[in-house]
This record gives C-alpha cells, sequence and structure tokens, in this order.
C-alpha cells in the first residue's frame, strides 16, 4: 500500500509539472494579449495548438486589430486562417482602409484575400490602390509591343501609347476583370476612334479626343478598377497602310491580267498549231490528187481516149509554162 501511495505522489507531480509546462508556454502570449486589451483564453490557445493553428499569429493579428480600434473575435481570425488565407495582410487591409475612410469589412477583406490568393497580389495592395490610384501602360511593354497602331479613314496609321490610372473598386473586386481587360477595352477604343478619324491629321491635332472618346464608354464596367483617366503619352505617324494595300491589289490585279493574257496566248497558239495541221492536211489531199494524174494518163492511153501527140501537145505546154515562169522569176524566188 506504502509503494501505491508512492506512485500516486509521483503521477500527481508529473501532471502538475506537465500542466505547469502547457501553462507557461501558453502565459507569454496569454499575457501580452490581456495586457493589449485583447484577452483570449487559455483553452482557447491550446485547443488552436491541437488544430496546428499558429496561435501566436492569431493573436497577433487580434492585437493590432484591436489596437486599431477594430473588433474581431478570435473565432473569426482563426476561420479565415484555416481557409487558407493570411490573418495579417487582412488586419493590415482593415486598418488601412480605415484610415483612408473607405468601407471595408471583416468579410469583405477576408473574400478578396482569398480571391488574389496565388495570383501575386493581395488584399493589402488592393486597398493600397483603392487609396493611391496606379498607372497602368497601354500596350503592356511586356507583351512585346510599345504602341497601340490604328488606321485613319484616310489610310495613314497612326501609333499611341497611353497611360490609364484607375483605382481599386473593393466592391467589384471579388470577381471583376482585371488588369488585362482594361488594357484590352483601353485598346480597343483606340484602335476604334483611330478608325473612324477622316484623317490622321485630326488625331495628331488633337489626341486628348481619343482619351476623351474612349473614356465616355465606361470601359470599368465589371472589372475590379475604376479608370480616373486616359492619358495619351505618345502618337507617332506610322505607314501609308492605304498605299500599301493600293499596291498590293495592283500587283494582284496585274498578276490576274497576265495569267488570262497567258491564257489567250495558249489558246491562239492552240488555234496556230490547228490551223498548220489542217494545212498539212489538204496539202496531202493534194498531192494524193496530183498522184492519180499519171493513173489516169495511163488509163486513157490504154483506153485510147488520148494519143500521142496530145501528150506531146501537153508536154509542150508545161515546158512553154516552166520557160515563162523562169524568165519572169530569174533568181527563183517565191
Amino acid at each position: 500500500m506504502q509503494s501505491f501511495g508512492i506512485v500516486g505522489i509521483v503521477i500527481v507531480i508529473v501532471a502538475a509539472l506537465v500542466l505547469v509546462g502547457i501553462f507557461w508556454s501558453f502565459f507569454g502570449v496569454w499575457i501580452r494579449a490581456w495586457l493589449a486589451g485583447a484577452p483570449v483564453g487559455l483553452v482557447t490557445l491550446v485547443a488552436m495548438r491541437l488544430r496546428q493553428v499558429p496561435h501566436g499569429v492569431m493573436v497577433d493579428a487580434r492585437i493590432r486589430a484591436t489596437k486599431a480600434g477594430i473588433q474581431l473575435s478570435i473565432d473569426d481570425i482563426e476561420a479565415q486562417y484555416l481557409a487558407g488565407g493570411n490573418v495579417l495582410a487582412c488586419v493590415h487591409a482593415l486598418i488601412a482602409a480605415q484610415k483612408a475612410g473607405i468601407a471595408l469589412d471583416w468579410n469583405r477583406a477576408c473574400a478578396i484575400d482569398l480571391a488574389t490568393k496565388g495570383s501575386g497580389k493581395s488584399v493589402e495592395e488592393a486597398v493600397r490602390t483603392s487609396v493611391d490610384p496606379k498607372v497602368i501602360d497601354c500596350p503592356n511593354p511586356e507583351g512585346g509591343r510599345t504602341t497601340i497602331d490604328g488606321v485613319a479613314k484616310d489610310g495613314i496609321q497612326v501609333k499611341v501609347k497611353a497611360r490609364v490610372t484607375v483605382r481599386t473598386n473593393l466592391d467589384r473586386f471579388v470577381g471583376g476583370a482585371k488588369e488585362d481587360t482594361i488594357i484590352a477595352r483601353v485598346g480597343e477604343g483606340i484602335v476604334s476612334t483611330i478608325g473612324s478619324s477622316e484623317s490622321y491629321k485630326v488625331v495628331l491635332e488633337s489626341p486628348d479626343s481619343i482619351s476623351k472618346t474612349v473614356l465616355a464608354r465606361g470601359l470599368d464596367v465589371g472589372t475590379a478598377f475604376e479608370i480616373l483617366s486616359i492619358d495619351i503619352a505618345d502618337v507617332d505617324v506610322g505607314e501609308n497602310v492605304g498605299a500599301k494595300l493600293q499596291e498590293a491589289q495592283a500587283e494582284a490585279n496585274k498578276s490576274i491580267a497576265q495569267a488570262q493574257a497567258e491564257i489567250r496566248r495558249a489558246a491562239a497558239v492552240a488555234v496556230e498549231q490547228e490551223m498548220k495541221a489542217r494545212v498539212q492536211e489538204m496539202q496531202a489531199e493534194v498531192v494524193r490528187a496530183q498522184a492519180q494524174i499519171p493513173l489516169a494518163m495511163a488509163e486513157a492511153f490504154r483506153s485510147g481516149r488520148l494519143g500521142v501527140m496530145d501528150y506531146y501537145k501537153m508536154e509542150n505546154i508545161q515546158s512553154d509554162t516552166a520557160m515563162r515562169g523562169s524568165i519572169a522569176n530569174p533568181e527563183g524566188k517565191k
């Protein structure tokens, strides 16, 4: 019985030491929260440790919010951490919004934080952009292009570089289109405005007309930003696209005409060859007919219809004809 009593005392001492160790490990965090006016119970701290939640970070976030006059429960902060959010960034965003007089509650800050997760941006940057507007280059130089090119009605190309000043619209940030959409819409508006100009000179004389026309279209609808201004940074004259197109059309028409002429030439050559073949055919018919003359004369001799004197007379006539021909054409020209 005495040994059992000693074992019990040892167990009680060990349990007490464990409790003291646990209390001591959480005492620093607990006393810091209590002194800051944002108390957190020891049981809550132990429960967060068991849930593998960094209780120190949670308490620090609550202390910062409390010192800024923002009341947040430790459960709300822990829930945002378990959802994968950055609780310190959310608290900093709330503090910045409060100092700037921007309406932003905890739930919206958490939603923006989760929406920007993995995009390289943060809820702090969203609030900062809402307070301090940012400038977006249009087009984006990282895309490989430095100007937006449009063609006026007179066929002259105009190259424009614009800068868009935007401010974050926190009410539309979650689910709203981002910077790429703003750049695309502004570029489309610039090209359309240049294309509707009668001459490139109109664009050069009043480049602000581009920004006014584009800005009046409400390009920030459905985006996470509010467009404050569109400023034309540079305007240059490019190529004479109309002349190049006319030149290309003329070359195309020339090629078509040459092809049609080649077709007609080939057809003429074919007809010529056909006529030569017909001439050869007719000459063959003449030779065939001439070959029948000696046969007919032989038949006439046999039948008695042609006499010797008649034959000599015909030979004399042919000789006389040949002699007259040689006299008329002594050099034998045809």
